[in-house]
């Protein structure tokens, strides 16, 4: 297997991008939390076929389970065939730990694999992406265990198809992104500590001088993926 596979990334583009841009705009309440309702926007295709199912990339926003907002992805989604920019719950806005942030990101794979008849999309094509924490959480969607929100329908899984990391913090443990927040509750939170066989096939991007993300992490990650027989196509820039 190629440590840079550059087939890996043509794969993701020919399945993902139309001939022509897509649109926004429905918004969805995915997930009630007291008083709090959280929202994910789709992105359509120009011309979409109803009767055709659409591979779908979910994007969850950085910055640090602290801040942010779903538009950090817009014009990604604006050349995709089916986007979802999701909101989920920040310490800033919502006065949460990571672990919300977490459970909402399963939350939203779950809401969006069972509805996948309503949106047009095929539940076994669901790619989950982000940036820095945000690309944590996809990581937590295909890795993680716990965290599940027990108004979630565990009837559908959280684990999307594929990967798509930006520069994610995927090692929460000592002397990683975070490790002060999360303690000793690390062995279960961070991905890179819960590398499976059969992990969702994961394209990696980073930048080399990165200062959250060492490239060491990176390619031990890679590594580690390919130990258990799990794809992970990293590629530096």
């Amino acid at each position: 297997m190629n440590r840079i596979s550059s087939t890996f990334l043509i794969c993701f583009t020919v399945l993902l991008l139309t001939s022509t841009f897509s649109f926004a705009q429905e918004l969805f309440s995915y997930k009630t939390v007291d008083t709090t309702k959280l929202f994910m926007e789709v992105h359509y295709p120009v011309q979409m076929d109803p009767s055709e199912e659409y591979p779908a990339l979910v994007f969850f926003f950085g910055g640090g389970w602290n801040s942010g907002t779903r538009a950090q992805f817009e014009h990604q989604a604006a050349y995709l065939a089916k986007s979802f920019l999701v909101d989920y719950r920040t310490q800033n806005q919502h006065k949460t730990s990571p672990y919300e942030s977490v459970s909402d990101a399963k939350s939203a794979v779950r809401y969006i694999r069972e509805n996948a008849s309503k949106f047009h999309i095929a539940p076994d094509k669901i790619i989950a992406s982000g940036g820095s924490a945000g690309a944590h959480l996809a990581a937590a969607t295909a890795l993680i265990d716990g965290y599940n929100s027990n108004t979630d329908n565990m009837g559908f899984s959280s684990i999307p198809n594929a990967l798509i990391l930006f520069n994610p913090v995927i090692d929460n443990g000592p002397g990683g992104y975070g490790f002060e927040r999360i303690g000793d509750q690390y062995m279960n939170f961070s991905p890179l500590h819960n590398i499976k066989s059969g992990a969702p096939p994961t394209l990696f991007l980073l930048g080399t001088n990165d200062k959250l993300v060492p490239v060491l992490t990176a390619q031990y990650y890679q590594m580690v993926m390919e130990k258990v027989g799990s794809r992970c196509d990293l590629i530096m820039y």
